[in-house]
């Protein structure tokens, strides 16, 4: 296994735990009481991109998995 394709591997599973950062986040954010001193406007404006964030990188995330993992 060369070195390019490890890295490419370890990167994809790195960028596959920011998937759950960004969506647990946004989740937080916008359905639970921890940041229920910031006004819901706010906590709409932030989470919605990030829900948006995460779900287009759990997409490029499934691609790369299918790339890297399963291609020969």
């Amino acid at each position: 296994m060369d070195s390019k394709r490890l890295y490419d591997q370890v990167m994809t599973i790195f960028g596959t735990v920011m998937v759950f950062f960004y969506l647990g986040l946004g989740y937080i954010l916008l359905f639970t009481t921890l940041f229920s001193y910031v006004d819901i406007t706010l906590r709409v404006m932030f989470s919605f991109p990030l829900f948006l964030y995460g779900l287009y990188r759990g997409v490029s995330s499934y691609r790369k998995i299918k790339e890297y993992f399963f291609d020969k």
